[in-house]
């Protein structure tokens, strides 16, 4: 979506009569629902004279056209500045521009492709300009069909117009060198430079090139379990974007010290990256012959990935050996592993084994078993009695240890079509953060469906696709024992519409062919993101004047509350409080499995009605 659209000219006169930032707000505020920031409202004012300087230059023509804050779909980045067009053969081609307020900035030899500069007042790493407008662009050509299709040509690059370049400057240290070819670099005083690289690629002006890029289609982006096994040959199957590539080379970092015992938190909400780290780091820690699992307590992702690794032709006993549940290591020798990467740490038990007997603490026995520990935690989908790989309890264990502790937030946002509204919405919804906001960019397909036969039939539609769609619901239906393996006997029965929950038999329900006619839980999806969603909201969640969640609506062969009736019984204030948190984190967690989309159906007449409300107010 581009936020400012305009040919040159306009541009200019824009910027001349100081009207450009106004008009810039107001269309963020119409077409992302946002609120403009001061710091982002000055860095318009500032930015948009030096652009003016530089677009003023004759030889960049009056038709070529301006789009300011365009948004990456599938995602919640923005690119700054476009000048689009054609070259001189006539090719469809648009210019990247990055555009950063800086002023200083240190190099970071360490770590390919991080710098050290001030930001908000604080020195930190982040990208260097150039691999950012780089994996822009990547990320547009990843996404874009059009942009394929057409062959439009987009030539990223980097312009700090307050920052003075000196001699043997950081910016440009060789370390930097090869994103620096990819997206040149310019600094103040480099006006008429940049300007030439723009009208290198831009020499006539065909408005079609910003409707192609911003109307383009935009296919389901790239299935981490579909690209594991060519990223375990060495293929560059994912662009790391701004704070993913710091985490990511952080971890390298502390992975190389020789020193104490070392724990990384990575903090994270839902589509923010963590399992598509989690698998880079993997890959690269092997590539530093390094002894390296990626563990998870839900067994789903781990057989998605060794079913997808086998059908690449990995050895059974190399896939085994990449991919261990998190209660592996209750007997493993201290500092046995040089690291152990944990996705959906959250998820994490005390006892391990098929009866809960095995061991103390997961949490405990990971850090001990690994040199670098690297724990991904989002605290709210924590979705069971038996979860307890908080923050806190991983904190608590690393001081038991004395360990170093390294910690970090994860903040790009990559499921539910990059609408951070959408995530807030849910919270705000939900009531889990009455603070979040309530307004809701619609880029996200999002419907409140009047039946389950509905959510069926569109889930099934899009299945059509690329079978990367799926059903979920609450876990309000017992399992029936008989029908585990049959799909005609029907768990989930809601008036004359009848489905069964995943087959017994079926770890990788995600990725089946056949699964699409099953309904997955909390357990089977978790982790695991599709194209579209379909979830239905069970009887444990219902509106009466507010959210109310009722846990004695759960199946009875639904394990995730184990033990809460007897403590209902010694402390019920305590009791309520745990089933208010596990339900209200299960539904953000189905809720938010869908790149493209989610259909809903409430049982709850009431909720149903809340929802919809909810959806036109915003």
């Amino acid at each position: 979506m581009i936020v400012y659209q305009e040919a040159k000219k306009q541009f200019l006169h824009d910027v001349r009569l100081d009207l450009i930032e106004d008009k810039i707000e107001q269309k963020v505020r119409e077409r992302l629902h946002k609120k403009t920031a001061p710091n982002e409202f000055m860095s318009w004012m500032n930015s948009m004279q030096y652009m003016y300087k530089v677009m003023e230059d004759k030889s960049i023509p009056d038709e070529s056209m301006i789009a300011i804050e365009y948004r990456i779909p599938n995602s919640n980045k923005r690119v700054d500045f476009i000048v689009s067009g054609e070259d001189q053969m006539g090719r469809e081609s648009a210019v990247v521009i990055e555009l950063k307020q800086w002023q200083k900035m240190e190099k970071v030899e360490s770590k390919e492709a991080i710098v050290k500069t001030n930001l908000h007042g604080r020195n930190v790493e982040t990208i260097h300009p150039s691999y950012q407008a780089w994996s822009y662009v990547s990320m547009i050509e990843d996404y874009n069909e059009d942009v394929r299709r057409y062959k439009i040509n987009l030539k990223p690059c980097a312009y700090l117009h307050n920052y003075r370049l000196k001699e043997n400057d950081d910016l440009v240290d060789e370390c930097y060198e090869y994103y620096i070819d990819k997206a040149p670099v310019f600094t103040r005083g480099d006006t008429d430079r940049l300007s030439k690289f723009i009208s290198k690629y831009i020499k006539k002006g065909n408005p079609e090139v910003l409707y192609h890029i911003d109307h383009g289609r935009i296919i389901p982006s790239k299935s981490l379990q579909d690209s594991l096994s060519s990223m375990l040959r060495g293929n560059q199957e994912f662009t790391l974007i701004d704070d993913q590539k710091v985490v990511f080379e952080r971890a390298l970092e502390i992975v190389k010290k020789e020193e104490k015992k070392k724990v990384y938190i990575v903090h994270g909400g839902p589509g923010t990256g963590k399992t598509v780290l989690a698998i880079n780091m993997l890959v690269a820690i092997l590539n530093m012959d390094q002894n390296v699992m990626y563990v998870t307590k839900n067994s789903a992702p781990r057989e998605v990935y060794r079913k997808k690794l086998t059908d690449g032709k990995y050895r059974k006993a190399y896939i085994d050996n990449l991919f261990k549940g998190s209660g592996s290591f209750t007997e493993a020798i201290s500092d046995d592993f040089d690291c152990l990467i944990v996705d959906e740490a959250h998820r994490l038990n005390e006892k391990s084994g098929m009866f809960q007997n095995l061991g103390e603490n997961q949490v405990k026995e990971i850090i001990n078993a690994a040199k670098t520990s690297i724990f991904f935690v989002d605290d709210f989908q924590m979705v069971t009695t038996k979860d307890i790989g908080s923050t806190n309890e991983i904190k608590k264990w690393c001081r038991y240890f004395d360990a170093e502790v390294y910690e970090d937030t994860l903040l790009s946002q990559f499921r539910c079509n990059g609408s951070d509204s959408y995530l807030s919405w849910i919270d705000n919804v939900l009531e889990i953060n009455l603070e979040a906001t309530d307004d809701f960019d619609f880029d996200y397909d999002i419907r409140i469906c009047d039946s389950p036969e509905e959510v069926r039939e569109l889930i099934l539609e899009k299945n059509k696709i690329n079978n990367k769609s799926r059903m979920v619901a609450g876990y309000c239906w017992n399992w029936i024992k008989e029908g585990k393996n049959n799909s005609d006997i029907h768990d989930i029965q809601i008036g004359d519409f009848g489905m069964s929950w995943n087959l017994g038999s079926s770890s990788t329900w995600a990725i089946d062919p056949e699964s699409v006619n099953e309904i997955g839980c909390i357990h089977t999806c978790q982790g695991l993101e599709f194209d579209y969603v379909g979830v239905i909201i069970g009887e444990d969640l219902r509106y009466d004047d507010g959210i109310i969640t009722d846990f004695t609506k759960r199946a009875r062969t639904d394990q995730s509350l184990k033990g809460l009736k007897g403590l209902y019984k010694k402390n019920k204030e305590e009791a309520l409080k745990i089933a208010d948190r596990i339900i209200k984190n299960t539904y953000r967690t189905l809720l938010t499995r869908g790149q493209k989309g989610c259909y809903i159906y409430c049982v709850d007449k009431d909720l149903q009605e809340y929802l919809k409300k909810r959806l036109k107010k915003s």
